[in-house]
């Protein structure tokens, strides 16, 4: 009798000491997961917010590149679209009395090994050269080949006329704004045209975005005319 007493009390210890086991086991594993996974969306949220700052910040990297650019290509000394002046609706032939036809072809013409790109407009020493369209005078440059040249930029700066084998300028001077008909130089014989052939040179340029007055794309002087003139 008092075996078997023993062996049930050895029993119920046993039971009350792994039930409290279990129960210390249950009350760590919710310490520990009120102390950890509480915190794991902070973390997941950290996470997110790390992903989401490099996801944002490539728009300014990509905005700071274009400033940059920007920075560049302001540097380069260029002269801007004439505040306050636009294009004229027609352009006006550079010499009083030409005939827009008489472009025709002349830009395709060859000189030696090359191509013109340009119109020789014929017409006696000292004939007033004007002005085809409002804008700016961006350059006045001698040349070997061009003698007295004027580049004269659109109002938008997106085009540039040139004016060569002039004789002497107008009273003109660089960054000056012009409008349509002023007198900007007189034909002549500079640079490399024939001494007893007067003539001028005039040609189109489509710049590109930096601005640069040489180095801009030859248009047909015809075309440009026939479109706008």
């Amino acid at each position: 009798m008092t075996t078997r007493r023993a062996d049930w009390e050895w029993r119920i210890r046993a039971g009350c000491a792994l039930m409290a086991c279990f129960c210390a086991g249950l009350l760590a594993d919710g310490l520990l997961r009120m102390k950890y996974v509480r915190a794991e969306p902070g973390v997941r949220d950290t996470a997110r917010a790390a992903q989401e700052s490099r996801i944002g910040a490539a728009p300014s990297a990509r905005a700071g590149v274009a400033r940059a650019a920007a920075d560049r290509h302001a540097a380069v000394p260029t002269v801007a679209a004439t505040t306050g002046v636009v294009s004229a609706e027609r352009l006006r032939v550079p010499i009083d009395g030409v005939e827009i036809e008489s472009f025709r072809g002349g830009f395709v013409e060859r000189r030696g090994e090359r191509q013109h790109e340009a119109v020789d407009i014929l017409s006696p020493r000292n004939t007033p050269v004007l002005a085809v369209d409002n804008g700016t005078i961006a350059k006045l440059f001698d040349s070997k080949a061009g003698g007295h040249t004027i580049y004269q930029y659109d109002p938008t700066g997106r085009l540039a006329y040139y004016y060569a084998h002039l004789e002497k300028y107008a009273d003109v001077h660089e960054g000056q704004i012009v409008k349509q008909g002023d007198v900007i130089g007189y034909v002549g014989t500079s640079g490399n045209a024939p001494p007893n052939t007067p003539h001028l040179h005039f040609a189109v340029f489509e710049l590109d975005e930096t601005g640069r007055w040489w180095k801009g794309k030859p248009l047909d002087p015809y075309l440009v005319f026939k479109n706008r003139g």
